[in-house]
C-alpha cells in the first residue's frame, strides 16, 4: 500500500485494485481528505487538459508528457515529497508489469505467424471463404471467439498480424479491419464472464453468472457489429491514410515459398486460448462455489479462506495465466512456425528480437498512462467524485452508470472504476427487491459505465492508438468515441431489459 499524506486519519484504507492502489477518503458519508474534493477534481481537469496540449499542440512525446503531468498532478494533489516517487512508480510498474510481458510474448507469437506467412494464408483463406467485404465482419467475429478467456491486450496483439495481412492483400485502410477486432476483445473483455469486471461485479450484486453470461454474449454481438463493424467503415473513411509503416505489423511482408497450413495456424493461434480457458473455467467453479465457499470479504476482495482447490485446479490456474499460456505458446509456434520454416539458431534469436524493438515505444507510454491514472487514484480523486455523486435521487441503475461514468473518466482503470461502483452500490441493490435479470441489467449498466470514454488517463488508450499508428488526436477522434458510444449502447439495451424484466 502506498504511504499518503492523509495516513494519520483515523480510518482504514481500502486498496482500489491491484495496480495503482489509492486510499479511500471518505468515511461515514463524510469528507475526510486534507483537499476538498471540488480541488481535486479542478486538478484532474487540469492534468488532462495539459496532456492533450503537450501532446496535441506541442508535439512532445506521449511518454515524457505522462510522466512530467503525473510529477506535476502529485505535487498538486498533496502527495508528500518523500512519498511522491513511490507513488508516481507503483503505477508505472504495475501497468508495465502487466502489460509488458503480454504485449512483448504477443508480439513474438504474432511475429512468428507473420513471418512463417502463416498471417498471409490464413488472412487469403479468410478473404477466399468470406470474400473481401465481408472481411472486416470474419476478423470481428474470429477476435470474439477468442475474446472468451484472452484479456484485451494480449488477444488484440496477437490477432494484429493477421488484420495487418488482410489489410495489405485487400489495400484497404486500416481502420476498417482493426476496429473490428479490437472492438470485439473490448466487448468480450467488458461485458462476459469468465473476465474479472463482470464476475467481480457480479459477486457485489449477487447476480446469476450463468444469466450474466448469456445476457452478456447477447448484448456484446449487436454492440460489437455498431461500435466495431460499422464505426470501423466510417472511420476508415475519415482516417483512410494512418501512416502503419512504423507499426510493428506495418511494414512489407516478403513471399514466403512454404507456409504452414491455415490449420497449423490457427491451432498456434487458438493455443493460447485453450490455456487461459483452463484458468477461467477453475476460477468460474470457484466463484460458483464448487471448491468451497467463496464471498467478498469487508475490504472489497476475494475472501479464500473457505476455497480449497484440489491440485489439478491449481495445475489448470497455472497453466492458464495470461503470461504463462502466450510463453508456452510461443515456445511452441518457434519450432512450428519457426524452425520448420528453415529459421535457425542466430536467425531465429534476430527474428524473436525483432518483434520487441517495435513495441518499446508502445509499452513504456502505456505504462507512463497507468502512472497517471495510479496518481490519480492515490490522490483521492476518485473518491472526490465519489463523495459528490454518493446518495443522489435517482434510479439505482442509472446511478450505478453514473458513477462507473465518472470513476471511468477520472481515474482512467475500467477494473476500478467497475469494482468501486458495485462496492459503492452492492448494499443498495441486494436490498432491492429486483428479480435474477434486473440484477443482470444493473450489473451490466455498471460495466458499461466503467468502458465509456477511453483517454488519456487510461492506458488502454495509448496501446491501441499505437500499435494502430494513430496520434494522440486521431486516436481521441476513433478510440474514445467508440469507447463512449458502446457504454452507451450497452446501458440502453440494460435499461430496457430492466424496465421488461
Amino acid at each position: 500500500m502506498i504511504a499518503h499524506p492523509l495516513q494519520d486519519l483515523a480510518f482504514s484504507p481500502l486498496k482500489l485494485d491491484g495496480k495503482g492502489g489509492g486510499k479511500v477518503f471518505i468515511k461515514d458519508g463524510e469528507w475526510v481528505g486534507k483537499t476538498s474534493p471540488g480541488l481535486l477534481l479542478a486538478i484532474a481537469a487540469a492534468a488532462i487538459a495539459l496532456i492533450l496540449l503537450l501532446v496535441i499542440v506541442f508535439k512532445l512525446h506521449a511518454f515524457l508528457t505522462l510522466v512530467v503531468v503525473s510529477v506535476l498532478t502529485a505535487v498538486a494533489a498533496g502527495i508528500s515529497t518523500d512519498k511522491l516517487y513511490e507513488t508516481v512508480m507503483e503505477g508505472f510498474n504495475s501497468t508495465l508489469g502487466t502489460v509488458g510481458i503480454l504485449v512483448g510474448l504477443g508480439a513474438m507469437l504474432g511475429k512468428l505467424v507473420e513471418d512463417s506467412g502463416g498471417a498471409q494464408a490464413l488472412a487469403d483463406y479468410m478473404i477466399d471463404k468470406f470474400g473481401e467485404k465481408r472481411a472486416p465482419m470474419a476478423l470481428g467475429f474470429a477476435s470474439l471467439l477468442l475474446g472468451f478467456p484472452m484479456f484485451f491486450d494480449a488477444g488484440l496483439v496477437v490477432m494484429l498480424p493477421i488484420v495487418f495481412a488482410v489489410a495489405r492483400r485487400l489495400g484497404g485502410p486500416i481502420l476498417l479491419y482493426a476496429f473490428p477486432t479490437a472492438v470485439a476483445f473490448s466487448v468480450m473483455h467488458v461485458f462476459v464472464p469468465p473476465h474479472p469486471g463482470p464476475v467481480a461485479a457480479s459477486s457485489f450484486y449477487g447476480a446469476n453468472l450463468g444469466y450474466l453470461m448469456i445476457v452478456g454474449v447477447i448484448f456484446a454481438i449487436p454492440t460489437f457489429y455498431v461500435t466495431g463493424v460499422l464505426w470501423g467503415r466510417y472511420c476508415a473513411r475519415k482516417f483512410p491514410h494512418i501512416d502503419i509503416s512504423g507499426t510493428i505489423f506495418g511494414g512489407k511482408a516478403e513471399p514466403v515459398k512454404n507456409p504452414p497450413r491455415v490449420g497449423v495456424v490457427v491451432l498456434m493461434l487458438l493455443l493460447p486460448m485453450l490455456l487461459i480457458l483452463l484458468n477461467t473455467s477453475v476460477d468460474f467453479m470457484t466463484k460458483a462455489g464448487m471448491f468451497g465457499d467463496y464471498k467478498i470479504g469487508a475490504n472489497s476482495k476475494p475472501d479464500l479462506s473457505g476455497v480449497h482447490l484440489p491440485a489439478w485446479a491449481k495445475v489448470f490456474t497455472l497453466l492458464g495465466q495470461s503470461g504463462i499460456a502466450l510463453l508456452i505458446a510461443v515456445l511452441i509456434a518457434i519450432p512450428v512456425l519457426g524452425s520448420r520454416r528453415g529459421a535457425h539458431g542466430s536467425a531465429l534469436e534476430k527474428l524473436l528480437d525483432s518483434a520487441l524493438g517495435p513495441i518499446a515505444s508502445v509499452v513504456f507510454i502505456t505504462g507512463a498512462g497507468g502512472m497517471f491514472g495510479g496518481v490519480l487514484r492515490s490522490a483521492g480523486i476518485g473518491d472526490a467524485l465519489k463523495f459528490f455523486l454518493d446518495g443522489i435521487g435517482i434510479p439505482v441503475i442509472l446511478a450505478a452508470y453514473i458513477i462507473a461514468v465518472a470513476l471511468r473518466l477520472a481515474q482512467g482503470s475500467a477494473t476500478v472504476a467497475l469494482t468501486t461502483t458495485a462496492s459503492l452500490m452492492a448494499s443498495g441493490v441486494m436490498a432491492g427487491d429486483f428479480s435474477e435479470l434486473q440484477v443482470i441489467a444493473i450489473t451490466l449498466a455498471t460495466a458499461a459505465g466503467s468502458v465509456f470514454a477511453s483517454h488519456v488517463n487510461d492506458s488502454g488508450f495509448w496501446l491501441v492508438g499505437r500499435l494502430l499508428g494513430m496520434d494522440t488526436a486521431t486516436t481521441l477522434r476513433t478510440w474514445t468515441i467508440q469507447q463512449a458510444i458502446e457504454s452507451l449502447m450497452v446501458f440502453a439495451l440494460s435499461a430496457m431489459l430492466f424496465i421488461v424484466a
